[in-house]
């Protein structure tokens, strides 16, 4: 019989090099395990010799943890008490229990609809995470707003009764090109996490681009599409990299995705205040508490900084000396092709062209990191605008912002191929993987009536001749060359 210990017996083993922790009754060895964990150390340490299954349950599935860890970090049961239960509550039982103050999600007709039921229906925890941006959100509402500053230039008298959304990106073909941003632990929004993506995005003949740090392990996600649908993977490359190097040769190995996005603008963890401040009071609340109900130290004491520094121990394990040289070593690590995330400045976009990348990811992280940085629009109209011939040299991802089908077909038109959606899959995902697919199609749908009012039939056919930017053209930095192809199709090299 397996060996079940007590909870004064968990608590002894509290050192770096002695550590277990308890998690939905189980007891895991979790010595060393702080420096590689994704999402930082502190919080591993802070639940050392501790039942951290509360916690856990609010980010991961529960396989994650036996995924990662393997059989052979299993150490016995947690025995259980009348205030336990050694199991992680179910996926049917947590969703039901959200569904009820939700209104039902045929009366949601846009993406700003999702985003107010979430307001009102997540917790605190969740909106503050995916809400948040860094220092004063300028980035983050300038990537909004900067595609009201474009307008469309309709053609008429042109036949769109053959309108389609297809796409093609590294030789495959895709229903459509409206991807998710590969963000982190969409079970905070929902507990079906990144399985309602991968289940809505595959039902649409779109696909996910699987983030490195997700609630459910790759495999659990790949699962859920059909099988060998094509995927993507995401990854922040480690200060160990060793780590980046197994984990990458074993998902290329195993599950093969098309390609690899490296995320390469995290060197270093912004100020996200709305986190801080959430994690600030749950940190003193906590101390309060400890000391039988007495006011906790004021802001600015170590508990307040405690606080601070979980919400921002995610950083720890992203390396901050990634250079152009490890992109090479990715590039030959994996044989497959390589996309760089986070690319926010034409100078940038060239360099991966020259060094052989097969195509860039511009995102500022959804304001989430250097505030004030510029909306990725305006990197993207950048591009088209100093160095257009790469556009058709490489494949272009986008983030942040987008909300309606016309911000797609404005992106698209400047040059990119596939549009991606950050926070508003988050939104979506309250509702599981039927509210992912709602919100799929009511984009896709917005985006084939623009297309046809444009007056096009295929995304090949969008170019900057259907803009007007002149607004924006004025915030470009051209560089030495002052190139413009603007007003013109794509330049074809």
């Amino acid at each position: 019989m397996e060996k079940e210990y007590n909870l004064g017996e968990l608590g002894q083993h509290s050192k770096e090099n002695d550590a277990w922790i308890a998690v939905n009754g189980e007891i895991w060895d979790m010595a060393g395990f702080g420096g590689i964990h994704p999402g930082g150390a502190d919080v591993i340490y802070e639940y050392f010799g501790r039942d951290a299954s509360e916690v856990y349950n609010e980010y991961h599935s529960p396989g994650l943890i036996s995924k990662h860890l393997g059989p052979g970090k299993r150490i016995g049961r947690l025995q259980q008490t009348l205030q336990q239960n050694d199991t992680a509550p179910s996926i049917s039982a947590i969703g039901s229990a959200l569904a009820i103050s939700k209104p039902p999600l045929t009366s949601m007709l846009n993406l700003y609809d999702f985003e107010e039921v979430a307001k009102s229906t997540f917790s605190d925890k969740s909106w503050a995470y995916i809400s948040g941006a860094s220092n004063d959100s300028w980035t983050m509402a300038a990537n909004h707003d900067w595609y009201k500053r474009i307008m469309l230039r309709p053609r008429v008298l042109r036949d769109v009764s053959a309108c389609r959304l297809e796409t093609i990106i590294f030789g495959t073909k895709f229903g459509m090109p409206i991807f998710n941003a590969p963000a982190s632990l969409v079970r905070m929004a929902h507990p079906e996490g990144e399985l309602a993506i991968a289940r809505g995005a595959s039902a649409l003949g779109s696909t996910m681009i699987i983030p490195m740090m997700s609630s459910y392990s790759t495999d659990e996600i790949v699962e859920e599409m059909p099988p060998d649908h094509p995927f993507l993977f995401q990854v922040y490359v480690h200060p160990d990299r060793k780590f980046t190097a197994n984990l990458l040769q074993d998902v290329c190995s195993r599950l093969k995705p098309i390609a690899i996005i490296v995320t390469v603008d995290l060197p270093a963890f912004p100020k996200r205040e709305a986190n801080e401040r959430l994690a600030i009071k749950k940190a003193m609340e906590a101390e309060k508490a400890a000391m039988g109900g007495k006011e906790s130290a004021p802001p600015g004491s170590s508990t307040a900084s405690k606080g601070q520094n979980q919400a921002r121990s995610a950083g720890q394990n992203i390396a901050s000396n990634l250079v152009w040289d490890d992109i090479e070593w990715i590039k030959k690590l994996t044989k497959l092709p390589v996309v760089l995330k986070g690319i926010q400045s034409a100078a940038d976009a060239e360099k991966a062209y020259r060094l052989g990348c097969d195509g860039i990811y511009i995102s500022n992280h959804g304001g989430r990191a250097l505030d004030t940085s510029m909306p990725s629009i305006l990197v993207l109209m950048e591009i088209q605008m100093t160095c257009p011939e790469i556009l058709d040299k490489m494949e272009v991802f986008i983030d942040g912002g987008i909300r309606r089908g016309t911000d797609v077909l404005k992106a698209i038109c400047l040059g990119a191929k596939g549009v991606c959606l950050g926070r508003p899959m988050f939104y979506a995902a309250n509702y599981g993987s039927a509210g992912v697919e709602h919100a799929l199609k009511l984009v896709a749908d917005e985006l084939q009536v623009a297309m046809q009012l444009v007056g096009i039939n295929s995304l090949d056919e969008a170019n900057p001749s259907f803009l007007n930017s002149l607004e924006l053209q004025r915030y470009v930095s051209c560089g030495t060359n002052g190139r413009s192809a603007l007003g013109a199709a794509r330049s074809h090299l």
